[in-house]
């Protein structure tokens, strides 16, 4: 870390009240931003990164705080497919950091002994789903062959490139078999497919546990129509989560050392309070303590919407379509409330008798015996209630990566859907903390009865009042700043140029949306690239020619 301290020194200290220039200014040092700050500093612009917080990397947040040790992923805590990402393999991040592609991936264990455990073989999955339902096992192998197609050939692709016109996207869509498979998909709603598709209520649960992001999508988006077709992930077993060795924030660390290496210089614990506006165009950055930054070519925002347009620019610099488009943003409905324990030992499962692959898989779904009771605890959420029926998702990381918790000991976690202010009050998530966290480990052990008290060392209560104070991009405890809603995502999203020439957006309100995909950031840094003359050192993931090639 020589080359981090020697570019972090360079900064400190040395230009309080004046003024510095640089190429190019990102504001925020979350996984895109550092992405997109990566891929232009190699291309020889002289970037500055600010950050308002002492650590970097938003969302990507691995901290010991339960008991010493016992390391917990606050926020992320799977990645997809991040380790064939394209930005992974241009910036190198294998020499830096390392994942854990677990085999088995989803796993649903029930109160009468039994379990539904997805893995990665389909040969395997079919059968565990065939102990449920013939039919249903039969089914899914044929949406699987079509899941994973899509997924090579569309998905990926599309996540990695700037989105098509709605137009030019369905005509290519259509010149194709997979194509129109997908286009067809898109029009349909979630819960209809699946509830067409399946005949046992538990397969169909398994498949809304994973559509839904493991449960905690509310239940009223898999009841809309949307053109990412999210249903169709659900029947991919090829193409799924990965575990970041050591905790999540390694990834971070792994791509700031890329930043630094290849030029960049960066400066935390600054808060920028003004994106400066010069002749219409942004030339630069003002921050709390006086000092000023200019930007030769560009300025970039990391961070949320809101934030970016009416604190740091101001509605009065923004046209009135800009400012409708603004106050049209819309962010999730829900939030998460999170319980991080230590254990003496993992959970273990009554369920192995039935698969012992259950007491090795990355995210299970706890507590959801019915589609009534994932249809009720929404519902409540929906009502600004706290839920009445506990149902959530899981996992116990330590089990696949033993170096996130000391020597014999473990880690898990369960997230468990919740409104921002139950009963119109933030504060309320706090106050029910622990509570909720006995409701949560009572259901929790009676799958898994070794969750006793003996067993637990520590445990730690993270909702979305804690998160929204320390990442206020998260607003309303909105963890992906932005819902992905139909009129949100692909040719509909917020955009990665602005009003402002010279100002973009290149986090998680950009194309492909929240969570740690490193989409944004590597499509913004091409379309700056681009717009600034520079000839990329990489080569773009092109959306258009994918969808030319599908046949």
């Amino acid at each position: 870390m020589a080359a981090a301290v020697a570019n972090y020194s360079s900064v400190v200290g040395d230009h309080a009240g004046g003024v510095r220039e640089f190429d190019g200014i990102i504001i925020g040092a979350g996984h895109h931003a550092l992405i997109t700050g990566s891929y232009l500093a190699k291309a020889g612009l002289k970037i500055l990164i600010l950050e308002r917080r002492l650590q970097y990397g938003g969302g990507l947040t691995t901290l010991e705080v339960t008991e010493p040790g016992f390391y917990h992923n606050l926020h992320s805590i799977n990645h997809f497919h991040i380790s064939d990402s394209p930005w992974f393999r241009d910036l190198r991040l294998g020499d830096r950091v390392s994942y854990v592609t677990p085999h088995y991936e989803f796993a649903m264990p029930l109160q009468d002994g039994r379990a539904l455990v997805f893995s990665r073989d389909l040969e395997e999955t079919v059968g565990n789903i065939a102990r449920f339902s013939a039919k249903d096992a039969q089914t899914f192998r044929d949406w699987n062959r079509r899941a994973e197609a899509v997924t090579r050939e569309i998905f990926l692709p599309e996540r990695f490139s700037e989105p098509l016109s709605q137009s030019e996207r369905e005509q290519l869509l259509s010149q194709s078999a997979i194509g129109r498979d997908f286009l067809a998909v898109t029009k349909r709603q979630p819960l209809e497919v699946v509830n067409e598709l399946f005949e046992n209520e538990h397969v169909k649960l398994m498949f809304l546990f994973k559509v839904s992001l493991f449960g905690t999508w509310l239940v009223d988006t898999l009841g809309k129509t949307s053109p990412m077709g999210s249903v169709i992930r659900a029947f991919d077993l090829e193409t799924g989560y990965q575990l970041c060795r050591g905790g999540s924030h390694n990834l971070a660390r792994a791509l700031m050392e890329s930043y630094l290496v290849n030029g960049g210089t960066y400066r935390n614990q600054i808060e920028p309070v003004r994106v400066v506006i010069e002749g219409g165009r942004a030339t630069g950055v003002e921050c709390a303590d006086g000092t000023r930054y200019r930007a030769r070519q560009f300025v970039a925002s990391g961070i949320d919407v809101h934030q970016t347009f009416e604190t740091l620019v101001g509605r009065a610099q923004l046209p009135a379509s800009y400012l409708a488009k603004i106050d049209a943003f819309k962010y999730t409905a829900w939030t998460l409330y999170g319980l991080h324990l230590a254990l003496n030992e993992a959970p273990r499962y009554s369920s192995a008798s039935w698969d012992p692959a259950i007491d090795y898989t990355l995210k299970y779904s706890i507590g959801a015996e019915s589609i009534d009771d994932l249809m009720t605890a929404h519902g409540d959420v929906q009502a600004q209630r706290v839920p009445s029926r506990i149902n959530f998702g899981a996992g116990a990381l330590s089990v696949l990566d033993p170096s996130q918790a000391p020597p014999g000991k473990h880690t898990a976690y369960a997230w468990h859907v919740m409104p921002y202010a139950p009963n119109g009050r933030p504060e309320t998530t706090r106050e029910i903390g622990d509570a909720f966290a006995d409701k949560i480990i009572e259901a929790w052990a009676r799958y898994a009865p070794n969750l006793t008290k003996t067993n637990i060392v520590g445990r730690h209560i993270y909702t979305a009042y804690d998160y929204v104070q320390e990442l206020p991009n998260m607003r309303g405890g909105d963890i992906f700043m932005g819902a992905f809603s139909a009129d949100q995502v692909m040719y509909n999203h917020f955009g990665y140029r602005t009003a402002i020439p010279n100002l973009y957006m290149v986090g998680s309100p950009a194309h492909p949306g929240g969570a740690i995909s490193g989409g944004a950031g590597y499509i913004a840094a091409g379309v700056i690239a681009k717009d600034l003359g520079l000839k990329p050192w990489w080569q773009p993931v092109d959306a258009r020619a994918a969808l030319e090639r599908v046949r």
